[in-house]
């Protein structure tokens, strides 16, 4: 079970209190009669209290609300489900009234309704008032659903039409499904995929009640304003962060409604190109006609008059990306409810069934998701999503608000909640203003570096887990023993661009090693984490910058074209930044790190030799002295295996954890320096001659020839 992913702030707290003092009970009866009066006169401008709309009409031929139906769009139907009565059809010509939220409307007390079963059968608990909206508004069917419809049907591929397969209805308005996200799995998530979890708006705007108006049911967009200055409309807002172009159009300055729309156009582009070319059956959507995919008659795209026939032509894939397709469409307000759940929905839909057209559906100038650190579908944030909870010793750096404390507090003792991503107050403690740690401390290594700047709260979580210091105090314990791999952790970037300063990667006995690099060699320029990622373009004669807004992906190549060029053969000032590449790069002074005679192949291609080299090194050495050669998997944990048929390639029985790699003293050092290099995959750039050394030292360790590496 999910526990809700949000830490009510003064204003949080003030705002579920204007709920619930909206009819104070100290206040004179007069009062009391004035407040309900402009509840009532609210809540009468609201859908819920039109009864003349299709939710509350649709019933009347038949006389009586279906006891399926009667929970939501009747008010005795809600109330007799709040009472465990779900068989009971209900009488019409009610709607959603103030017996459905109030336990006495007179005074204006609310029920409390903690916990909400979604269609996936995923309970969310320990909500608020806003648990309430959640039991209608979470659509009917989920990824579940269309599983289960699947399996029954017997169908025998992916691309056969069956009659069995007919479509399913998220329903309407389904907002929590798309709130919660892949907490609730409404939407049909593919799989070998994320998905962004529950959508994480600002500390006191995370519930239904904080956003909207509980009687009107309006937004009010002034306090969008206070963040979002100057949007008029909600359909402009872009979520901070958001950098990256979804729909692929080059505007990275749009609201999230018409990143949202063009990828759906491009949904039913791909959806309808399937049906006609892939399965000889065209379909079309009418988004007013019920179950809204039909034949398309002539194939000519568009709903005509007489297209009317109920499509019954499904397969497997144009099932799951039909229901993707409605879930966005019937929540349309998705963008503010969770969009990039929905990007990744529609995203995914289109790639499925581009596998099977020769004219796909170009993908390549979209993004499916944010930079990492707003990128909720991705592992470093879902990870935990099982418990609810990220344990202490991750949260730190895996939760929105374990960084915080740590800062505030210099420790973490609690498991926070699990996380979308950051949040603004992750770094911010009120926007713009940053956080600030002026010392930071390597924990694994027990020393301690600066930045100078807020490069430091890069620092704080890119360092690594284990170092130098973590590795000697294991093998003194048992000098003689052998041990579990020990992983430094993914991008340890803070740790190899310091270099010796911090002492992460293993450092022999008897050797130097570089500090911070490639300064003094980069002209004074960029010598922080901010300054490279978050910098807009140089003013060259200045030689200053100013930062971006939270992109932290790669620099701006306009920076690096000056001095760099467009590769690693021109070096020339004026080159096209569109044809700059960072893998490619190779300063003049560079030696020929893996002794190959190579000096024109990139810093990358340096690193990634001595990493070759040491890998045979690592595989000769085990097979010799430990009897059972050591084989490396980067995408498994805990990456180094036993390779028991001798065939020296890690295969599926042998990438599990019963069958991990135990080391002896040497093993357990190189083999994590080599993971160190390979777990920082822009080392090359962050500090090119510290992995060098590390590498090659590493070898020498094993016993192996050093002599070709005339640089060291």
């Amino acid at each position: 079970m999910i526990k809700k992913p949000q830490i009510l702030s003064l204003f949080a707290l003030l705002a579920i209190a204007a709920v619930f003092l909206a009819f104070p009970s100290a206040k004179s009866t007069a009062s009391v009669v004035s407040k309900k009066e402009k509840a009532e006169r609210l809540w009468k401008t609201s859908g819920h209290a039109d009864k003349t709309g299709e939710p509350f009409k649709h019933w009347d031929a038949e006389g009586s609300i279906p006891s399926s139906c009667a929970k939501c769009h009747s008010t005795p139907g809600f109330k007799d489900f709040l009472n465990g009565i779900t068989d009971k059809s209900e009488r019409i010509g009610t709607t959603v009234e103030c017996d459905v939220c109030h336990t006495d409307k007179e005074r204006g007390i609310l029920r409390s309704h903690p916990s909400v079963t979604f269609p996936s059968g995923v309970t969310i608990n320990d909500l608020g008032p806003e648990g309430l909206c959640l039991e209608c508004h979470q659509g009917r069917a989920s990824k579940i659903t269309i599983d289960t419809k699947i399996a029954s049907s017997g169908v025998p591929n992916d691309d056969t039409s069956s009659t069995k397969l007919s479509f399913s209805n998220i329903h309407y308005f389904a907002a929590a499904a798309t709130q919660f996200g892949t907490f609730v799995k409404g939407g049909y998530e593919y799989a070998g995929h994320g998905y962004d979890a529950r959508f994480a708006h600002i500390t006191g705007y995370n519930a239904c009640n904080t956003c909207h108006s509980p009687h009107s049911l309006q937004v009010n967009l002034n306090a969008c304003n206070t963040c979002h200055l100057g949007v008029r409309d909600p359909k402009d807002i872009r979520y901070v962060g958001s950098q990256v172009d979804y729909d692929g159009d080059g505007d990275i300055t749009e609201g999230m409604f018409y990143e949202i729309q063009d990828i759906m156009d491009k949904a039913m582009t791909t959806i309808q190109r399937y049906a006609a070319t892939v399965l000889g059956r065209p379909i079309i959507y009418n988004p007013d006609a019920n179950p809204y995919w039909f034949f398309d008659n002539n194939g000519n795209g568009v709903v005509d008059v007489d297209d009317t026939t109920i499509y019954n032509a499904f397969s497997v894939r144009l099932l799951k990306a039909a229901y993707n397709y409605q879930v966005a469409k019937k929540d349309p307000n998705n963008y503010a409810h969770n969009g990039k759940y929905i990007i990744e929905l529609l995203y995914d839909s289109i790639d499925d069934l581009n596998t099977k057209l020769t004219s796909p559906t170009d993908l390549s100038q979209m993004s499916r998701g944010d930079e990492g650190h707003f990128d909720g579908s991705t592992e470093p944030w879902r990870h935990w999503d099982a418990t609810g909870e990220v344990e202490v010793a991750c949260s730190r750096c895996h939760s929105a608000t374990g960084l915080a404390i740590f800062i505030e507090t210099g420790t973490n003792v609690n498991k926070e909640p699990t996380a979308n991503g950051m949040l603004c107050t992750t770094c911010h403690t009120s926007p713009p203003a940053i956080r600030t740690l002026a010392v930071v401390p390597f924990t694994s290594s027990g020393l301690t570096a600066s930045l100078g700047d807020s490069s430091n709260l890069c620092l704080a979580c890119h360092q690594g887990r284990e170092s130098k210091a973590s590795l000697d105090a294991t093998i003194a314990a048992n000098p003689t023993g052998t041990f579990s791999f020990k992983n430094v952790h993914y991008f340890a970037a803070g740790a190899t661009f310091l270099g010796s300063e911090v002492k992460v990667g293993y450092e022999f006995a008897g050797k130097t090693y570089a500090v911070r690099q490639p300064f003094p060699n980069h002209l004074g320029k960029f010598t922080t984490c901010v300054q490279c990622h978050m910098s807009t373009k140089v003013v060259e004669e200045e030689h200053n910058w100013t930062m971006r807004t939270h992109n932290v992906a790669e620099p701006l190549k306009e920076n690096c074209v000056p001095c760099h060029g467009n590769d690693i053969s021109q070096t020339f000032k004026g080159a096209d930044p569109e044809k700059f590449d960072f893998e490619q790069i190779r300063p003049g002074n560079i030696p020929d790190y893996d002794a190959d005679g190579n000096m024109k192949e990139s810093l990358k291609e340096e690193i990634a030799g001595l990493e070759d080299a040491l890998y045979a090194q690592i595989q000769t050495f085990t097979l010799n002295v430990q009897g059972i050669r050591a084989l490396y998997n980067p995408s498994a944990y805990p990456y180094w295996f036993k390779d028991l048929n001798g065939n020296g390639i890690v295969d599926p029985n042998e990438a599990t954890s019963a069958n991990g790699y135990k080391f002896n003293a040497q093993g357990l050092r190189t083999s994590f320096n080599l993971n160190l290099s390979k777990k920082e995959p822009h080392g090359f750039i962050h500090n090119a001659r510290y992995i060098a050394q590390l590498l090659v030292d590493s070898i020498q360790h094993l016993g192996g020839n050093i002599g070709i590496y005339t640089w060291r």
